[in-house]
């Protein structure tokens, strides 16, 4: 793709998703013809620091609300978007946030689509949500939705309803319930452990790490070993149970959890945030 064929609102995004500079993000799009995904590779190799690019990132504001079913068997997380704070940090908005999350427990939805033609009253969800758009004016829809089923599952909020985590456990332990919904909450892992992680992740980050080392001027016949202890960096930093413990960094989250039940795990988790 030609440097004219790539325009200033595409080099804006990628460097608003990156934090990479204006030149830099036009270089990459170029090389990668455009393609985002490979533009955030590009400039990974190069050895820029890249923001995360991750889910939190599509919602710009709104209500972020977690809740679990009374026997704490299944959880929820709804994120009911606007666009701007000052809607989504007033209390009738938040009200209604909640009355949507009513809807789903007491309807047991699995989709968004099950909840959006779920009713409150006489009126549909979808129905609801068109009033506020009149009323608000302004875009407003359920935009995310989770669901976990497990022996136990906890939730948390984080902040002023910013950022809702749920956990499935294999069994009932309150306290591990919440201080692990709050690690998720702060450290943002992308799996449960290292084998949950999928393959083709585990893929891109060793030859992200090969073309890095490459760049730096090291032999090849290093790269590879060199490419593993940072494969092994990338899983002790992004999976939950080998990630620092934040109340205690002198032990893992799976020590933690050890510490508490020799038999205690972690079987699910979903984070939604807003960003």
């Amino acid at each position: 793709m030609s440097t004219a064929a790539i325009t200033a609102a595409e080099i804006n995004k990628l460097r608003q998703q990156t934090g990479a500079g204006m030149m830099d993000c036009r270089k990459a799009l170029v090389e990668s013809n455009g393609d985002f995904e490979a533009a955030i590779d590009y400039l990974r190799k190069k050895g820029q620091k890249v923001a995360a690019l991750r889910g939190d990132r599509e919602a710009k504001e709104g209500v972020v609300i977690a809740r679990t079913t009374e026997d704490h068997k299944t959880g929820y997380i709804i994120n009911v978007s606007c666009e701007t704070d000052f809607v989504s940090k007033n209390s009738d908005y938040i009200a209604f946030a909640q009355s949507i999350m009513d809807a789903a427990i007491a309807n047991s939805v699995n989709s968004t689509e099950e909840l959006n033609s779920v009713k409150i009253g006489n009126e549909t969800v979808a129905d609801k949500l068109n009033e506020q758009v009149a009323k608000i004016g302004e875009k407003i829809s359920v935009s995310k939705f989770e669901k976990i089923e497990a022996p136990y599952v906890a939730s948390y909020i984080h902040g002023a309803n910013r950022m809702g985590v749920l956990v499935g456990l294999n069994k009932p332990n309150e306290e591990a319930g919440k201080d692990v919904a709050m690690q998720i909450a702060a450290m943002n892992p992308i799996a449960i452990d290292q084998s949950s992680v999928p393959a083709e992740t585990v893929e891109r980050e060793r030859n992200i790490a090969i073309e890095q080392i490459k760049a730096e001027g090291k032999p090849a016949e290093m790269a590879e070993k060199i490419a593993a202890g940072k494969i092994n960096k990338f899983f002790k930093e992004s999976t939950l149970i080998a990630q620092d413990f934040v109340k205690d960094g002198n032990k893992s989250v799976g020590d933690f959890l050890k510490g508490l039940d020799p038999d205690l795990k972690v079987l699910s988790f979903k984070r939604v945030a807003l960003g």
